[in-house]
């Protein structure tokens, strides 16, 4: 018995690859007529990483040749194992379940294929629903958009170092923004009484480098949500409306939670900004759903996207730093220093009032410039004296030259 089925996996291996899947499901049933199969190419079924959480155990099968590879999991800096073509053993619950997993070079790279052994079609399809459920779920890791999901753990450890705590903002701005979010994720019940759909939508708008990607950071790390972060959707295989599709899909899923399009004026298009107004804002429940949005260049959006509420029902504006807000912000860059390296008070008085049109970006660069130019110079000359030279240089780095020729549409 077990020759056949090691030979059912290499004799239809052999075969052309459309009818590889539909070859296998038919020997299968013919094989264990008893049995019941339920098939998945899932993403979020992986059997390694439901075991490791403890949903199941998973063993080879005796007299079945099982290939396995061995990935490096960066983010914990561990080794897991990934069923290639394998025949697995499963204890789940009470049930006893077996697991083929056949990979077939695809267009997107392998892809694998899940046939799913038990007693009867329900026990295999629950099985399958709670392993996608148990390995969906986000445990302090971020989803990241770029094509398809994928969990980074070391994202969110980056997270972490973000707080309101150390984010420097026109008075009141960090303040009335925590509120609108801190409201939002606690008032569940509030907007079912009123019968208001629970859904949020925020744009943060303003030239680069003056809080943004900081306060959505510090907010994602505050409140303790899920957080789908969507890098990008040019994957040149899917068309724009299916990779918005999955990604409001996985949203609804995860909610409540945090779904954040950064820099979106680069991620909407003219093809595919209808599609995105509806799934923002159509049919859909989105219950639960804060949407995110940040962008440098507010004149590139449409007046549908940054006009209209119900899409987006606040816009916060991020300036460049005041007088006082660059004060502070120098005293808490080079308050962290050694000691031979902080200035006294009426420095950085000097050099705040000397930084106007600096962005925060901009102010963080002037302190690490001049921290390397100090160590260089192996401390013969004063930090303030060198940050006072810098300024100059940043400046001029600040000034964009006039183009050889006209802009056009395209530039």
């Amino acid at each position: 018995m077990e020759k056949t089925f090691d030979s059912l996996i290499c004799a239809n291996l052999e075969k052309p690859v459309d009818a590889v899947l539909f070859s296998i499901s038919r020997d299968l049933s013919a094989l264990r007529p008893e049995l019941a199969v339920a098939e998945t190419t899932d993403y979020y079924f992986n059997l390694g990483e439901f075991e490791n959480l403890g949903g199941c155990s998973v063993a080879r099968r005796d007299g079945v040749h099982s290939q396995m590879l061995v990935d490096y999991f960066h983010a914990e800096d561990r080794l897991t194992k990934v069923a290639e073509n394998a025949w697995q053993i499963v204890e789940w619950e009470t049930h006893p379940l077996e697991v083929l997993t056949v990979g077939l070079r695809g267009k997107y790279g392998v892809e694998h294929h899940h046939f799913v052994i038990g007693k009867s079609g329900e026990i295999a399809e629950e099985f399958i629903l709670a392993c996608c459920r148990s390995n969906a779920k986000i445990r302090g890791e971020v989803l990241v958009f770029n094509g398809c999901w994928q969990k980074d753990k070391q994202l969110f450890e980056n997270i972490k170092h973000s707080t309101l705590e150390n984010l420097i903002l026109e008075p009141g701005l960090k303040e009335q923004i925590a509120g609108d979010f801190d409201t939002f994720f606690k008032s569940r019940e509030v907007y079912a009484k009123y019968r208001i759909p629970w859904k949020r939508g925020v744009l943060l708008l303003g030239p680069p480098g003056n809080g943004k990607t900081h306060l959505i950071k510090a907010l994602v790390n505050r409140l303790g949500v899920p957080c789908l972060y969507v890098r990008s959707m040019k994957d040149m295989h899917q068309t724009d409306e299916a990779e918005m599709a999955q990604v409001f899909r996985m949203a609804r899923d995860t909610a409540p939670c945090m779904l954040i399009f950064e820099d979106l004026d680069s991620q909407i298009t003219n093809e595919n900004r209808s599609f995105f107004l509806n799934e923002l804002d159509g049919f859909a429940a989105n219950e639960g759903i804060m949407t995110v949005a940040s962008t440098n260049h507010p004149e590139r959006l449409d007046p549908a996207i940054l006009e209209r509420p119900s899409r987006f029902d606040r816009k916060y504006t991020f300036n460049l730093p005041g007088l006082n807000e660059r004060r502070r912000y120098l005293a808490m860059q080079t308050g962290g220093l050694e000691t031979e390296l902080q200035l006294p008070t009426a420095q950085i008085d000097a050099l705040a009032e000397a930084t106007g049109g600096f962005s925060f970006a901009y102010l963080k660069e002037l302190v690490l410039s001049s921290l390397m130019s100090w160590m260089s110079l192996g401390g013969s000359r004063g930090m303030s004296e060198l940050m006072m030279e810098q300024v100059g240089t940043m400046r001029a780095q600040m000034k964009t030259p006039e183009p050889l020729v006209a802009a056009t549409d395209d530039d």
